[in-house]
């Protein structure tokens, strides 16, 4: 399937709005591309208790796989500075999809970078484990 980038990253942007980042301030926007051609959108969503914040990239992942969803194709994550999905965000990525693209997006959904998921989590722990 071909992947429409931009209009990922627009998602994804457009997702970043609906973040709850009242302690950072720093709002995360994610679009998840599935085999069935649907996305599936996720903002970050912080709590006082910081260890119960959840990353913009899982609501996505979990959105989808609460929706019977099994194939993951590509990620759009938006944010200011276009940043990396963290560690816990590859590792959820990977138990679903290892070969899935990221793609990355300033706020304003501009294409920053491109990286496969098995480049930026070379040693994932998996099922084998």
């Amino acid at each position: 399937m071909s992947v429409d980038q931009t209009a990922l990253l627009n998602a994804a942007a457009d997702a970043a709005w609906h973040a709850y980042s009242p302690y950072s301030r720093f709002r995360v926007g994610a679009a998840l591309l599935t085999g069935s051609g649907k996305v599936f959108t996720g903002c970050n969503v912080e709590n006082a208790s910081y260890g119960l914040t959840i990353c913009a990239e899982r609501v996505a992942v979990f959105n989808a796989i609460s929706e019977g969803e099994k194939e993951l194709l590509s990620i759009a994550i938006c944010s200011d500075g276009a940043a990396y999905p963290c560690g816990a965000c590859r590792q959820v990525l990977h138990e679903f999809s290892p070969g899935l693209v990221v793609i990355l997006g300033d706020s304003a959904g501009n294409h920053s970078d491109q990286q496969n998921l098995k480049d930026l989590l070379p040693d994932p722990f998996g099922p084998g484990f």
